[in-house]
């Protein structure tokens, strides 16, 4: 029996135990004085469904002690995911005991590996509820490399649209240039700034001006990795029934949401498995509909996507299927792990996963949004939902002095250095949520583009007259309590009634405008 079975055996006795006559839920509050303990039974009133995930505790104990070990206040999960210590141990073990050669070759070795990659692959199509007749799984050097691999081979042309929700990922808007570059129009879908939404209407109205009989492509995320917005999953198919391909950011949805690809059934998807069980880095996926990864036409080729290539005959042939698109030599050795860490959240099950990830949310921004200065002035403003309704895990604000002076979000993030918590500081690499949140419009951006030779950080915060760039995002995952959450919390209210001189002594700091 290897360790990740050794830990779903465990995790099936924790959830198979009898029930008790009141919830049993092991953690306990990292503060324990009679406030903390308080606290905590008044979270699991307002949020029952918490002590059902008692399997995660369990884990946080053994797969993931080093956090509280260490007093590490981890709230980056958006960013990347928490190794369990037995998927490394598993996946060490291999390494040592076999013999693994490139699996580019028919030799005993090569074979040996040959086989991993592809129980590798099986797996991620079985885990997604991917039909192996419909869907392939192409494995990438990140999620950003899965989107590359469309954006320089879709048929974009003049005839054609590339539509995409304001929202996107950077990786994802980096395919306007591909679609621009053969002469398709782009056009994006703006968010509704009161809660980062988007109307379907919208939406619906958008989709309806695709050019019949060309090549279009929608692409938006299932979750934003700014907001924590959750767009709906039916637009794949109202997009489909308007002649468009529908290319689905899943990198911040599927680490903790069920993805059923025999339910919804988006042209592509990108994923990172980093993000979802926080190992290996420097492998990602792109899930492809056979249907639609024959429409792309690679501009190049390279080693291990061809079955023949000449000098002399100046030609090639491309491997079938998703060979085509696995340039070089794939990451052989770390795709195992895959197989491994998918295999532990399937034994924990996603629903407990997505249950404590909504409960823990939906406390965190219950008290983020109560804070109040004693002016009655509030303490942070929140950039997305303010309920568990169709949103992730992921909490992005800003903090704001009695004033009404907002605080220099790398300022925030500095102070959480000093008390160990991590959370992340700027705008994500989603540069259309951030001016959507912050009020920034095309007049003050559009001159920041007009130096080809690049802007500094700091001319660009001139350009636009002093207003924040970015914003303050915490995000919970598989590996965290409440404990983490009671921690930011406390380190939120300690903001209230606060200038922003009291963290620079008589200095005066830089201010970033309120939009």
């Amino acid at each position: 029996m290897n360790a990740i079975q050794s830990i779903a055996q465990r995790l099936g006795s924790i959830v198979l135990a009898p029930a008790r006559s009141a919830p049993f839920v092991r953690e306990q509050p990292r503060h324990r004085d009679e406030a903390a303990r308080s606290a905590y039974q008044a979270f699991l009133a307002d949020y029952p469904g918490y002590a059902g995930t008692q399997v995660l505790d369990a884990l946080r104990e053994t797969e993931y002690r080093r956090l509280d070990a260490g007093g590490h206040v981890y709230l980056d999960y958006t960013g990347g995911g928490l190794y369990p210590e037995s998927l490394l141990r598993e996946h060490m073990t291999l390494l040592s005991d076999g013999v693994f050669g490139n699996p580019h070759s028919k030799n005993p070795t090569s074979l040996a590996m040959t086989d991993l990659v592809e129980r590798a692959r099986a797996k991620v199509l079985r885990y997604f509820n991917a039909d192996p007749d419909e869907y392939t799984a192409i494995f990438t050097p990140n999620a950003t490399g899965a989107l590359r691999l469309v954006a320089e081979a879709y048929p974009f042309s003049a005839g054609g649209r590339y539509l995409l929700t304001a929202d996107n990922h950077n990786s994802v808007n980096g395919i306007r240039e591909m679609a621009r570059a053969k002469g398709a129009p782009v056009n994006y879908v703006q968010l509704m700034r009161d809660d980062m939404r988007i109307h379907d209407a919208t939406v619906i109205d958008e989709l309806s001006h695709a050019q019949p009989g060309a090549h279009n492509l929608f692409a938006y995320p299932a979750q934003s990795n700014f907001s924590g917005v959750q767009h709906p999953l039916e637009w794949i198919e109202e997009a489909q029934r308007r002649g468009w391909d529908v290319l689905l950011d899943a990198a911040a949805f599927a680490p903790a949401n069920r993805f059923d690809l025999g339910v919804w059934h988006p042209d592509f998807v990108d994923l990172s498995f980093y993000k979802m069980f926080g190992y290996p880095t420097g492998v990602g996926c792109l899930l492809a509909r056979k249907t639609a990864l024959a429409k792309l036409v690679r501009p190049w080729y390279s080693g291990g996507t061809i079955a023949f290539s000449s000098v002399l005959g100046d030609g090639h042939h491309l491997m079938p299927g998703y060979a085509a698109f696995e340039d070089g030599t794939v990451n052989y050795l770390s795709l195992p792990a895959i197989e491994s860490g998918l295999r532990l959240m399937a034994s924990i099950g996603i629903d407990v996963i997505h249950t404590r990830v909504m409960c823990l949310t939906g406390w965190l921004i219950d008290q983020l949004t109560a804070l109040r200065h004693s002016t009655g002035q509030p303490v942070v403003h929140l950039y997305g939902p303010a309920n568990t309704h169709r949103r992730g895990g992921a909490v992005q604000v800003n903090f704001f002095d009695p004033r009404g002076r907002m605080w220099d979000c790398l300022e925030v993030e500095r102070l959480a250095n000093a008390e160990r918590i991590s959370l992340r500081a700027g705008c994500h690499c989603n540069p259309g949520a951030r001016e959507a949140a912050l009020g920034l419009s095309a007049a003050e951006l559009t001159p920041c583009f007009k130096d080809k030779a690049g802007m500094s950080h700091e001319q660009v915060l001139r350009a636009i007259a002093g207003k924040t760039a970015g914003a303050v995002r915490t995000s919970v995952g598989l590996a965290s309590n409440f404990a983490d959450v009671q921690a930011y919390a406390r380190f939120a209210a300690g903001f209230v009634d606060r200038g922003i001189e009291a963290a620079h002594g008589s200095r005066a700091p830089h201010l970033a405008k309120a939009y």
